[in-house]
């Protein structure tokens, strides 16, 4: 897999590919599927969307107050969408590659999209926010349960604390090897940094089973 999936076209993209651009090349041959996961509001859509060549796909839908008993906006009070289904998008690296990006809902009534949405899928990028880190156990426990390898990144929002690794690691309970970046969703290049953690870790991964 490293011979065609490196941290430098995942930085840099494919070069020549447009953000208009539709279709994928034909020279393209391999293809690799990855999960963008999550609690609910902690930034999946707007990763997604930073990273994506093309116009991403997403299923949001207007937060109700039927919702309100389920979904707990504290610490996001302004957050007026959902997505209810996936969040999709498409990152070309090279005349060969391409990394397919799958972002899953945060709330834990679409438990049973994973099973579908984890099929085929490489890793998983784990995005948690500091203030409410326990809101992360679900789903790194739904990792888990697939079997994904994954990276976790700290969304880096505005007034969020910001606490050192080693109490991050802690509190999550994360495996040494696990890796453990900060990023800004927002930002593309911050975005791509902490995809290249996960892509680093699948490929340390696939040379140690080769």
């Amino acid at each position: 897999m490293d011979s065609v999936l490196s941290s430098e076209s995942v930085a840099a993209g494919a070069p020549g590919t447009g953000a208009g651009g539709m279709y994928v090349r034909d020279s393209v041959r391999q293809s690799v599927k990855l999960l963008i996961v999550g609690h609910f509001a902690v930034g999946k859509t707007t990763l997604v969307g930073t990273l994506s060549e093309i116009r991403p796909l997403r299923t949001e839908e207007r937060m109700t107050q039927a919702g309100a008993p389920v979904d707990d906006l504290s610490g996001v009070p302004d957050k007026t969408h959902t997505t209810v289904a996936m969040d999709f998008g498409r990152l070309t690296l090279s005349d060969r590659l391409v990394l397919y990006l799958f972002g899953t809902p945060g709330q834990g009534r679409f438990k049973r999209l994973w099973e579908d949405l984890s099929r085929g899928a490489l890793g998983a990028l784990v995005l948690v926010d500091t203030r409410r880190l326990d809101q992360s156990f679900e789903v790194m426990d739904l990792v888990e349960r697939h079997g994904l390898p994954y990276a976790v990144a700290v969304n880096a929002f505005d007034g969020a604390p910001v606490f050192p690794e080693e109490e991050v690691r802690e509190a999550l309970d994360l495996h040494p090897a696990t890796p453990l970046v900060t990023c800004d969703a927002r930002d593309r290049a911050s975005s791509a940094r902490a995809l290249i953690a996960l892509v680093d870790h699948l490929i340390a991964m696939d040379r140690e089973a080769s």
